[in-house]
């Protein structure tokens, strides 16, 4: 089990530092979980002992991830209550058909899951389109989508408005960390910041929005033709499995007329 915050620390710390990455004061979080400003503040100190429900309580006003509740329950001297199944087992295979069930209703249009690093589960066929032409070490298991975009050898080469669309993914990874607090995540983050930009030269060195978009669109070469996509993410809406709430469904759109008639004659639609 990944650790963040530190499992290793009190109960009463680890509630203060999620409630101060949470920007709430002790008077807020004592108002929205129904506890008072004193106990809280005991709780936080390590005067009190909080109960079973009072660590679930909190955590769940300060919505710290599945994972992370274990954790605090741990510090508290109480056994985790969620459990991590692994998406292999025959216990999931009610999730892993309504994601092939997803993945496969979006053709002809790009679509992956992906696990709480951004690691490839699994992905319908006009996904392929995006790792055509990757070197096989970015291919090799587990495929992680953003360095598979992001690495100057991988889909960087092909996107068009690169720096655009790497400021949106840098910025989208930091705050997840800064949500999660997890230091394998920020070990991801530091490396994608730090790829160095495509060697070829780009028209738009510092991202901005052209004025005529609403949404942040991924550009990308394929042969002597552009596309342009947009995403959507989709999760499962009340987990009570870490493996469950850690997955996301990126779902790819045609954002041009031109896009969406390739991608349903590629199809063969």
């Amino acid at each position: 089990m990944t650790t963040s915050l530190s499992d290793v620390r009190p109960v009463g710390e680890q509630l203060r530092a999620w409630r101060q990455r949470r920007r709430l004061s002790q008077l807020e979080l004592s108002s929205d979980a129904d506890v008072s400003t004193r106990h809280l503040s005991f709780v936080e100190t390590g005067r009190s002992a909080p109960s079973r429900e009072m660590v679930l309580r909190l955590a769940e006003h300060l919505d710290v991830p599945l994972r992370d509740r274990n954790l605090l329950l741990v510090a508290a001297g109480y056994a985790p209550v969620y459990a991590e199944t692994p998406i292999a087992e025959p216990r999931m295979d009610s999730v892993r058909a309504a994601l092939k069930q997803v993945l496969e209703g979006h053709e002809p249009y790009p679509a992956v899951v992906v696990d709480r690093f951004w690691n490839l589960i699994d992905a319908n066929a006009a996904a392929a389109i995006f790792m055509a032409g990757a070197p096989p070490e970015l291919l090799e298991p587990p495929l992680n989508v953003l360095r598979l975009s992001m690495h100057p050898s991988g889909m960087a080469r092909n996107i068009v408005n690169l720096a655009e669309w790497r400021a949106h993914m840098i910025e989208r990874v930091r705050r997840h960390v800064a949500l999660t607090a997890d230091p394998a995540l920020a070990q991801l983050y530091r490396e994608l910041r730090d790829y160095p930009d495509a060697a070829e030269p780009r028209a738009d060195p510092v991202p901005r929005p052209s004025g005529d978009e609403v949404v942040v669109p991924l550009r990308i070469r394929d042969g002597d033709r552009e596309l342009s996509f947009f995403s959507t993410i989709a999760t499962f809406g009340t987990p009570v499995d870490i493996t469950v709430a850690e997955l996301a469904i990126e779902s790819f759109y045609p954002a041009d007329p031109q896009t969406k008639a390739f991608l349903r004659e590629r199809a063969g639609w």
